[in-house]
């Protein structure tokens, strides 16, 4: 364990994107699409009541966000006087692009160095820690 707290901050730091550019759109609208991403397809008034903003506010954002190409906007199928907003391929990339931590081009020239035992060792390894059933931490309160 104390050998993988050790390496885990080096192999981090040796990976870490660090290409990123700022996101084309500023908090509000960034949160905007976070929200989407979890919801899926809603109204302006459902998104008001989600994000504690004022409708005015969340049409403006989705204003600008469907400018970009980030949004669209569509009917309802269940009720046609309805309009629901939801991501574009577009929007839904540039969520995906901004969640990497890693760089892809530095780990794919690593991986290629790697014997195929090294990589599925690895990944394995990556894997069964990840899934390891955990306790949850003292101060941090289920729901219930």
């Amino acid at each position: 364990m104390d050998d993988f707290s050790r390496l885990f901050p080096a192999v981090y730091l040796r990976f870490h994107r660090r290409n990123r550019k700022r996101p084309p759109v500023g908090p509000q609208a960034w949160a905007v699409l976070h929200h989407l991403q979890w919801t899926g397809p809603i109204t302006i008034g459902e998104a008001t009541k989600h994000l504690g903003r004022a409708q005015s506010v969340v049409s403006e954002i989705v204003d600008s966000l469907e400018t970009k190409g980030l949004v669209a906007r569509m009917d309802d199928a269940r009720d046609r006087r309805r309009k629901l907003f939801w991501l574009t391929d577009a929007g839904l990339e540039l969520l995906e692009r901004e969640q990497e931590v890693l760089s892809r081009e530095l780990l794919a020239e690593a991986f290629e160095r790697l014997s195929p035992d090294e990589r599925s060792a690895l990944l394995s390894g990556m894997r069964a820690l990840s899934e390891v059933k955990l306790t949850p931490h003292p101060q941090i309160r289920e729901e219930k």
